[in-house]
């Protein structure tokens, strides 16, 4: 066996020193040091080897393929870096550069809706105002004049991280944005900056509905606050007709409807008169809810309501993504589909 070792070094080293391409000398490694090579073969025949020649032959396999495979590499360094690899086709480079096409990232549908909102707003005066999302029921619900006993606190409405039972101020996650106008108003007169103040608060909010088509228990509003001497109804509707036209178009119109809500009195419901695509007739669509701020609001927060007034306005910004883009189902925003991204 060791005689035959000798020859299979012989015959491979001289082998290897007549090759001259990558494609022959792959060929070489796999056929001698390769998995299923010859110096591989040579290891399950010890076992028939004389128990007191096995050193010896185990010696002299490993020194086998301890030569052979730096003589591979050696003769790969050799010739190049085409021995590591076939040559590929021959590149003409008188020719003009191609070019190409690579997919361009979007950003998606949700914030593109929220930054056309913001925009149309900034022109109107309005600047952006941010809050935490994880919040405590006095700025979610009692300075917002909601009182204890009101169903929207329930726990089953509502994220808490806190036991509201046991808690004196329990933290929960906010369900509304309107948190964001009690912690600016509340600032506001902290720094002694103001009143006039004209925000809009975009944001996430958090209720537990049952997931469907229109539903969701994450979701995003945008919201708007204007406090300041004089303000009445009809500032509130021209601010939202004039987003209606800006947004929609200039035969976008705005109605309200009366309706209730514990922060503003009086109260309304408002729906836009839009079209949604240019084959579409125009339409009315509920967006928001609005009204004037209620006094009790104003006084929680610090601000003389027999000076000042204002207006807050507020809708979801899904729904209006959803009208704006014809999309059917609340859940295709959330899926993160390649294809439903690419189509909107």
């Amino acid at each position: 066996m060791l005689e035959e070792i000798q020859q299979t070094e012989a015959a491979s080293l001289a082998e290897l020193a007549s090759l001259s391409d990558a494609e022959a000398l792959e060929s070489w490694r796999q056929n001698y040091i390769g998995p299923r090579g010859k110096v591989k073969a040579f290891m399950p025949r010890l076992k028939d080897v004389p128990a007191a020649d096995k050193p010896a032959v185990g010696q002299r396999l490993n020194a086998l393929k301890s030569n052979l495979e730096s003589a591979f590499e050696s003769r790969k360094a050799a010739l190049g870096s085409s021995a590591a690899a076939p040559p590929g086709p021959m590149i003409d480079l008188t020719e003009p550069g191609m070019i190409r096409a690579e997919a361009v990232a979007r950003r998606h549908i949700i914030t593109r809706v929220r930054d056309e909102l913001v925009d149309v707003f900034s022109r109107m005066g309005f600047q952006v105002a941010d809050g935490p999302e994880l919040e405590d029921d006095e700025h979610n619900f009692v300075k917002l004049n909601i009182p204890p006993d009101h169903p929207a606190r329930e726990p089953i409405d509502n994220f808490y991280v806190d036991d509201p039972r046991t808690a004196a101020r329990p933290r929960m996650l906010r369900s509304q944005t309107s948190t964001v106008q009690i912690r600016t108003m509340e600032r506001m007169v902290a720094e002694r900056s103001g009143p006039p103040v004209k925000i809009v608060s975009p944001g996430r909010v958090y209720r537990p509905d049952t997931v469907d088509a229109t539903h969701s228990f994450m979701f995003h509003q945008i919201e708007g606050l204007y406090i300041d001497r004089g303000v009445t109804m009809q500032d509130l509707k021209s601010t939202l007709l004039h987003f209606a036209r800006a947004y929609f178009g200039p035969t976008a119109d705005v109605r309200l409807r009366p309706s209730f809500f514990p922060f503003t009195e009086p109260s309304a419901e408002f729906d836009m008169k839009i079209r949604l695509r240019p084959e579409q007739p125009e339409r009315w669509m509920e967006l928001g809810g609005c009204g004037m701020v209620d006094p009790a609001v104003l006084q929680a927060c610090g601000i003389d309501s027999e000076e000042w007034t204002g207006f807050a306005f507020g809708f979801g910004i899904e729904r209006l993504a959803m009208g704006k883009y014809g999309i059917p189902d609340i859940r295709l925003l959330y899926q993160n589909d390649i294809r439903f991204l690419n189509q909107v």
